[in-house]
């Protein structure tokens, strides 16, 4: 058999990864957190970098859902020689995959310009991930790149992205976005806010003028804020209890769920705004939403399908 490694990150990221697993039944799959090498490496072991995916917590995160889901772990790919490496990032994309086809995955929206980005491509010495999202598909350490939507495409073929690469395939998680309305959340007609983790990722964000617009839109309907996964909760939370105190405040729980049963959507720099358009709320966001309806991934329900043919193509290739 064929033997893929999926290298998974955030939450969002790892159920992608299982997805395209499930649709690759004929391959032998393994499954590890993002991990990096040399210096890298040992920042994460120094917990220098825990406002990234390879940090702790959210390494914790996808080992804990790897495990709950019953999925065979290759922590760093290091048990086997693998034919073919499924990533969802490559911002940083480890020696031991760089010989081998790669398929990369986009995971959502794009980290909109910043010092780090313009950076980048003034000193393109520079690793990529001090651009964050924005510099994805840049590396060119892959052989095919698995994009949202046609809009999409054009925007990273302008970022320099090789045309010749990427394949239109949508992404799981926002490939489909009516199956969340069938849910059991248990509000309905509420101001959802679904916060984003500026902070943790040295971004400016004036949380407490943030939160007093939201009350002010939210005029008396019940208002209920979804945390980054990668936000500190207890600051957040005390933040929000502070300067909204009817609010209510979830750290866990499917942020696309809340958003099928919500009136009103508010994001700041949130992927979840992709599910917000994609339903018809009334949405307010950093984003440009015209932009955002340009980039809106394909809604047909079969990325993950579509993305393992892709990886079906590599694997079987001389």
């Amino acid at each position: 058999m064929k033997r893929v490694l999926f290298i998974c990150g955030s939450l969002n990221q790892t159920t992608q990864m299982h997805q395209i697993a499930r649709e690759l039944p004929e391959a032998q799959h393994a499954f590890t957190p993002y991990y990096a090498d040399g210096l890298l490496e040992a920042c994460r072991r120094g917990r220098l970098v825990e406002f990234s995916v390879l940090g702790d917590k959210l390494r914790r995160r996808c080992l804990d859902y790897l495990k709950r889901e019953r999925l065979p772990i290759d922590v760093g790919g290091r048990a086997s020689d693998y034919d073919l490496a499924v990533t969802c990032s490559d911002l940083v994309v480890p020696r031991n995959i760089r010989r081998r086809p790669v398929v990369l995955v986009q995971e959502g929206i794009l980290d909109p310009d910043s010092l780090g980005l313009r950076l980048w491509r003034r000193w393109r010495f520079l690793p990529l991930w001090v651009g964050g999202t924005a510099t994805t598909g840049l590396s060119r350490r892959y052989d095919r790149f698995c994009v949202a939507s046609q809009g999409y495409r054009d925007v990273f073929a302008r970022n320099g992205v090789p045309a010749d690469r990427m394949v239109v395939t949508g992404i799981p998680n926002f490939d489909d976005c009516r199956r969340y309305l069938d849910n059991d959340f248990p509000h309905r007609g509420f101001v959802l806010v679904c916060t984003s983790d500026a902070r943790e990722t040295f971004k400016r964000d004036d949380r407490a003028s943030f939160i007093k617009t939201c009350v002010e839109f939210a005029a008396g309907r019940l208002l209920v804020f979804k945390l980054h996964p990668n936000e500190n909760v207890a600051r957040a939370t005390a933040e929000i209890r502070r300067h909204a105190p009817k609010a209510l405040v979830y750290a866990d729980g499917s942020a696309e769920q809340m958003i099928a049963n919500c009136e009103a959507l508010v994001t700041q720099w949130s992927s979840t705004v992709f599910v917000g358009v994609a339903l018809g709320k009334e949405v307010r966001s950093y984003h440009d939403l015209d932009e955002v309806r340009r980039l809106l991934p394909e809604q047909h329900g079969v990325a993950a399908r579509k993305i393992a043919d892709v990886c079906r193509e590599l694997l079987e290739a001389p």
